[in-house]
């Protein structure tokens, strides 16, 4: 499993969320290099100036009582004695290592800085010059750095400039979205209205190239429609005054007048299939039905007096369809499996395991397909093998696979172990 995104917009928002992450750390570090670190030198240096003061003319390593007192009298900076220094607070003040080693640094020897904060913000130290005294030096106008309100005004910031990145980025690439729609539409046979050009330079000079060329598209999809009209209609007409002629034929020629009919009932299903296979149902809107009805209604259209076609519908819910391309899919199947068998069609309805499709099977006790042989009976003019006869025009599965593609599925040819063909129509339950 990827962690990273792959679409534009999700690597673009990472990509701004990084650069922002960096781009505060930096700043954070560069705060507390260049204002905090100074400021608390400079703290350091005045700390340790008046504890030179406080030992400045004491050569007894025993600092006066009397001396001590005077002076916090006056300065309000004590010097305690350890234990003296635990019960007025020491103990509850924080070691701070780094404060101690610039101490330290300063006064010449080892020293060590507690702080502490209550009433009053205080700084134990205990100098080299009397390791047995703490200095207790009160900073009232001190607060303790705090970096919380620093923190949160970088996440504010942080967060509005992700907000309008993404707000940014989503504007950019609403055009492609609709682009992407568009030409999913155009791929099924369905033409909408010219793109609205909009966004970036770029993006407008792929959307007009776009609706030229489904412009370009539709109008040749028209000119074949109006091609095929035309040639059904001038191959039907002279069709029609030959089955006239055949009438007024007389009775010692009536075995050249059925070949001549079923020529021509062969002739009007040829360009049926044609016209079926050039036909991209643009009316035919998709919308939630019964598909067990609907196969109950073809099944009764398509039955044969000589031939049993068993159904067995499963439990689906209502599904999206376009109704009549399906019919025409159902249709198609079960003629295919009564047209290379002689016993019973089977057809069953229901939802594929672990998945989001429902299917349709359509099966036959025939002698089946050469499996190599699949994917090209899929294409328009290909007939299956000899063992499926060679009937037709080599339309009926590129028309199947056709209007099954449009609805985002797909068809499964398989042979049964029983014997005979399996036709799967797998097909989505949300609309494609």
């Amino acid at each position: 499993m990827k962690l990273l995104p792959r679409s534009a917009f999700g690597q673009t928002i990472l990509l701004i969320s990084v650069l922002l992450f960096i781009n505060q750390l930096v700043s954070l570090v560069a705060f507390a290099v260049y204002s905090f670190q100074p400021s608390s030198q400079l703290i350091n240096e005045l700390l340790a100036k008046q504890v030179r003061v406080v030992f400045i003319d004491v050569k007894d390593p025993v600092l006066s009582p009397a001396m001590a007192v005077a002076f916090q009298r006056e300065t309000g900076i004590g010097v305690y004695t350890e234990s003296r220094a635990l019960q007025l607070g020491l103990e509850n003040a924080n070691y701070y290592q780094n404060r101690s080693l610039e101490m330290s640094r300063l006064l010449g020897g080892e020293a060590e800085v507690r702080i502490s904060q209550g009433n009053e913000y205080l700084f134990w130290i205990r100098p080299p010059q009397a390791p047995q005294y703490w200095v207790k030096i009160p900073l009232t106008s001190l607060e303790e750095a705090s970096y919380a309100p620093l923190l949160i005004v970088l996440a504010v910031l942080g967060s509005l400039s992700v907000i309008g990145g993404w707000l940014f980025v989503r504007q950019l690439n609403s055009p492609l979205k609709a682009l992407q729609k568009a030409a999913h539409s155009v791929g099924t046979g369905d033409f909408p209205e010219p793109l609205t050009e909009r966004g970036t330079t770029e993006i407008v000079a792929v959307t007009q190239a776009f609706n030229h060329m489904a412009k370009g598209i539709k109008q040749l999809e028209d000119d074949r429609n109006l091609l095929m009209a035309g040639i059904s209609h001038d191959l039907r007409t002279p069709l029609t005054r030959i089955r006239l002629a055949t009438e007024m034929m007389s009775k010692d020629d009536e075995f050249l007048k059925e070949g001549i009919e079923s020529d021509i009932d062969d002739m009007n299903t040829i360009i049926d299939q044609f016209i079926d296979y050039i036909r991209n149902d643009s009316k035919d809107k998709t919308e939630l039905s019964d598909l067990n009805a609907l196969v109950e209604d073809v099944v009764q259209t398509e039955s044969l007096p000589n031939r049993t076609i068993r159904f067995n519908g499963g439990d689906l819910p209502l599904v999206p369809l376009r109704n009549v391309a399906i019919k025409r899919v159902l249709a198609n199947l079960i003629q295919n499996s009564q047209r290379y068998s002689c016993g019973d069609v089977e057809i069953s309805t229901g939802l594929e395991p672990n998945s989001s499709f429902f299917f349709i099977t359509v099966s036959d006790n025939g002698p089946g397909i050469d499996e190599a042989e699949v994917e090209r009976l899929f294409q328009p003019f290909v007939q299956g093998d000899k063992a499926r006869g060679a009937e037709g025009s080599g339309l009926g599965l590129a028309i199947i696979k056709r209007i099954v593609d449009t609805h985002g599925g797909r068809v499964l040819l398989k042979n049964r172990e029983e014997g005979g063909l399996t036709a799967k129509v797998l097909l989505p339950l949300a609309c494609h």
